[in-house]
C-alpha cells in the first residue's frame, strides 16, 4: 500500500468536506424546489433524500471534528518535542530526496 503524506491526506479531507457541503446544499435546494407537488412515490423519495442529507451532515461534522483534533494533536506533539520533530522531518525529507534522485 502506498504511503500518503500528511498534506495529501489534508487536501483529500478538505476536498471530501467541500464535496459533502455541496451535496448537502444541492440536496436541500432540490427538496425546496420539489416540495410543492409530490406523489406518494415522490414523497417517499423526498424522505429518503432528507435522511441521506442528515447522515451526510453528521458525517461532515464528524470529519471536521476529526481533522481539527488531528491538527491539534500534531501541533501539540511538535510543540512538545520540537527537536525530535525537526529530526524526523529532516530524515523523511532526506529519504524522499534520495528516492526522487534515484528515479530521475
Amino acid at each position: 500500500m502506498e504511503s500518503r503524506s500528511a498534506s495529501e491526506i489534508e487536501r483529500s479531507t478538505e476536498k471530501l468536506l467541500e464535496d459533502l457541503r455541496a451535496v448537502v446544499s444541492d440536496g436541500e435546494e432540490l427538496l425546496k424546489a420539489g416540495a410543492e407537488d409530490l406523489s406518494s412515490r415522490g414523497a417517499a423519495a423526498r424522505e429518503r433524500l432528507m435522511a441521506a442529507l442528515d447522515v451526510a451532515k453528521e458525517t461532515r461534522k464528524k470529519l471536521e471534528a476529526r481533522a481539527v483534533a488531528g491538527a491539534q494533536a500534531a501541533d501539540r506533539l511538535v510543540r512538545d518535542y520540537p527537536y525530535q520533530s525537526l529530526g524526523v522531518a529532516f530524515g523523511v525529507g532526506l529519504i524522499f530526496g534520495i528516492l526522487a534522485r534515484r528515479r530521475s
